[in-house]
């Protein structure tokens, strides 16, 4: 057999890593790390960043009895030297017990019979609850079962609140709700409802025909952008997507973009403008989920880096998430929910911070973990259930009888 000489194979991948795409033949993955990704070191990129986060001071949640939840903060924004941000927020006499019991004061899940509240901070650690800002409207008004997942424009001086307006209690039929808005000219209000829907479902047979959620807003090119999520295809085989509406007016009409969905993966809907373009926050649902993509068109999105422990439905403090910038520098911190599911009698969200490093001149050590070290008790809690753990004993035990058998 002949051996290969040396000269039949190109010179070896160089030890000083090199910031340019080298001129050698390149595996596919090494191929990847120069065409995909703005640098080969994740460290390195801009668009990648771990997470940490802290716990709350200023809100109260009944000793987490389940009675109360707060989930779903909307974009931050900062008026006067301070912060503000919205959510949904349920105080109800229980906590959720399903469709099949639920009713007119007893809520069916985490966010029905819920109302839109707001809170204020200096800091963006301590919070003080400041009241409701979107009641429940009289039935048979849009969102007159439950009002939640707000998002905030700020549009020529005047506030504009988008949020999902349920006239059935969720889980009946799905998530089958529209989106609405209520107007102020301050962020404290009073809030005047529009009473009419802003976006409406697709054609019967598309993806996004029963549902449009988590409306999400940022002026981008002199237009409004709407990002928002839809799940489709019958449960339990169903994917969650993000599309594009985008409108010259609060009002509409908004146009959805012929390529939607716009983002293949992401069950909440998180963006900000970065450089010339717009990235995303992809979490949970689809392949491309725990990634960050960035779309130079915000429109057409590629994965920028892959991380962990992303934050659930965050709310990022945008700063220039309206002023027709050119040039983004993206995001450091915001708020997000956790759920708290260890005890389904006491089901319930709440708000926490998230702190990331996803900015322009984010190009140093500062939350750029990749080895991200976890607690055991973090891998534990993703346990056997009892069913799972008898079926593998169960295999186990009937491999052990046919390895005697063939023996």
């Amino acid at each position: 057999m002949n051996k290969p000489k040396k000269t039949d194979f190109p010179s070896a991948f160089p030890w000083d890593i090199p910031q340019a795409k080298p001129d050698r033949p390149l595996s596919k993955a090494m191929a990847r790390m120069y065409d995909e990704y703005q640098t080969p070191r994740p460290e390195d990129n801009s668009l990648f960043s771990s997470f940490k986060y802290t716990q709350l001071q200023g809100f109260d949640y009944r000793d987490g009895d389940g009675t109360v939840s707060r989930r779903d903060p909307s974009k931050i924004i900062r008026v006067n030297g301070l912060y503000y941000v919205w959510y949904t927020k349920r105080d109800t006499q229980t906590p959720p017990q399903g469709p099949e019991k639920c009713s007119d004061s007893i809520p069916s899940t985490d966010w029905d019979l819920a109302e839109i509240w707001y809170a204020t901070s200096q800091d963006g650690f301590t919070w003080q609850e400041q009241g409701c800002a979107i009641k429940r409207p009289a039935k048979p008004q849009p969102g007159w079962r439950s009002v939640s997942t707000p998002d905030i424009l700020v549009w020529q001086g005047k506030y504009y609140l988008y949020y999902q307006a349920f006239m059935q209690a969720s889980g009946i039929k799905g998530d089958h709700c529209p989106v609405t808005l209520s107007t102020a000219d301050s962020p404290d209000g009073p809030w005047t409802p529009c009473n009419k829907i802003v976006v409406e479902n697709g054609p019967a047979g598309s993806w996004d025909q029963f549902s449009i959620h988590d409306p999400y807003l940022l002026v981008y090119q002199g237009k409004i952008h709407l990002y928002y999520k839809a799940a489709f295809g019958d449960r339990p085989e169903y994917l969650v997507a993000n599309g594009l509406a985008i409108a010259d007016n609060p009002m509409g009409p908004f146009n959805k973009h012929p390529l939607n969905p716009v983002l293949n993966s992401g069950h909440e809907t998180t963006y900000f403008p970065f450089k010339q373009g717009i990235a995303a926050l992809a979490i949970r649902n689809g392949n491309e989920n725990n990634t960050i993509q960035f779309a130079p068109d915000g429109v057409n999105f590629s994965i920028a880096s892959v991380t962990s422990l992303m934050p659930v439905a965050a709310g990022p403090y945008v700063a220039d998430a309206f002023s027709y910038t050119e040039n983004g520098q993206g995001i450091e911190w915001g708020l997000s929910h956790f759920c708290d599911k260890t005890d389904p009698s006491t089901k319930h969200s709440f708000l926490g911070r998230f702190d990331c490093n996803l900015t322009q001149n984010g190009n140093n050590t500062d939350m750029k973990e990749t080895d991200v070290i976890h607690h055991p008790s973090v891998y534990f809690a993703q346990g056997l259930s009892e069913k799972q753990k008898i079926q593998r004993q169960q295999t186990a035990q009937e491999g052990e009888q046919k390895s005697v058998e063939l023996c």
